[in-house]
């Protein structure tokens, strides 16, 4: 039987409510800043929560949330609602379904955390109104990520973004995913003798390992390994804090979103020639191969970076799939005069209007980019 939802809208919530008279959508109040967590207080991520500047609200039981909400909700959101109980399923489906019901409450992040030796079907999951699903081992840090990319889609899904509305799930499209298997594993093939010549040229030059693997966040703020041909000195990834505060082509301290290094010391001689053909990002199609990314879309970025544009409109640049190439690389390919704000509506421009014929047009374009010089 399906659980009913008990919970009426209040004189004081619907005050919150407005309309926008462009898009004609109801918008949710500011979210406060009190994570409300189900499960055992030790379990809380206390740690992050402060650092975060964030309340803890620690319940024990689903009825206990909904009792909570149900009173919070009149007046204030949760920044976040995090359950790591026992997944029982008419009690998580009663509060999954009081929570995508209701029009406010449905626009706070709600993540479930597994407890060891429980498992969950993510599908089912995300039927019930769940944003996502974590399971041990796992790093608070990526969830609070989760949570921030969250917090910025669901707004953007609130002023009616017709990207985010029918690019929810960050699945690649049938056809964009078909044609990037066919390209990637042909282009693997053909050019692995030249794969081969420039992982030689890299050992030689220099100690280290061939490829350069960091973490980066792409599609949906979804974290992967990304690979590229090391085209630095091992260990430059530690000079990298003093270099963006003095060469920081996008400008220095807190107002640096993007970080790119002018005439970049750390650079190789082989790795120069490779960022100049941009022969270092072939690995990526292995990426691409692997479906972590695509050969077209927004490039996926480091950590440190996407942390920065998670809230408001920058958040509609992930509802693209992290690419290889894209708009803004072919819009202004090797030129220092791109600001932060057109990189980002570049981002977003692709990811309102991305297809598989949109994407033929920008790799036309890649060709001829690729030979202009850019030593960032």
């Amino acid at each position: 039987m399906k659980p009913t939802n008990n919970m009426d809208f209040t004189p004081e919530m619907l005050a919150l409510l407005e309309t926008d008279g462009k898009h004609g959508t109801m918008h949710a109040p500011a979210m406060d800043r009190t994570l409300l967590f189900v499960g055992p207080e030790a379990a809380a991520p206390k740690a992050q929560i402060k650092e975060r500047g964030l309340e803890l609200k620690c319940v024990e039981s689903y009825m206990q949330a909904r009792y909570w909400l149900e009173k919070a909700a009149s007046h204030e959101l949760p920044f976040a609602i995090v359950c790591e109980v026992e997944w029982n399923r008419q009690a998580d489906q009663a509060l999954a379904e009081m929570i995508h019901e209701n029009p406010v409450l449905r626009r706070v992040p709600f993540i479930l955390i597994c407890p060891n030796g429980r498992s969950m079907d993510y599908r089912t999951a995300l039927e019930m109104g769940v944003d996502d699903v974590y399971r041990a081992p796992f790093d608070w840090q990526d969830v609070f990520r989760r949570i921030e990319f969250l917090r910025g889609f669901k707004r953007e899904l609130s002023l009616g973004n017709p990207a985010a509305a029918s690019k929810f799930d960050g699945r690649i499209p049938t056809d964009k995913r078909v044609f990037d298997i066919l390209v990637s594993a042909t282009l693997l093939l053909l050019l692995s003798p030249l794969l081969l010549i420039i992982a030689l040229l890299i050992k030689l030059e220099s100690k280290g390992s061939v490829f350069y693997i960091a973490e980066r966040a792409g599609s949906g703020y979804d974290i992967f390994p990304f690979y590229k041909f090391r085209s630095m000195r091992s260990g430059a990834d530690k000079q990298l804090k003093e270099l963006s505060e003095t060469n920081n082509q996008y400008g220095a301290g807190d107002e640096a979103v993007f970080v790119k290094i002018e005439n970049d010391p750390r650079i190789t001689r082989i790795g120069r020639i490779l960022r100049n053909t941009s022969l270092d990002e072939l690995p990526q199609l292995f990426n691409v191969l692997k479906g972590d990314m695509s050969i077209v879309g927004n490039r996926p970025l480091p950590l440190y970076e996407a942390e920065m544009l998670t809230t408001d409109h920058s958040a509609g640049r992930f509802l693209a799939p992290a690419g290889i190439t894209g708009l803004w690389q072919v819009t202004k390919r090797g030129g220092n005069d791109m600001s932060i704000s057109e990189r980002i509506q570049l981002d977003i421009e692709y990811a309102q209007n991305y297809s598989l014929f949109y994407d033929f047009k920008i790799i036309l374009k890649t060709i001829p980019a690729l030979l202009q010089q850019s030593d960032v």
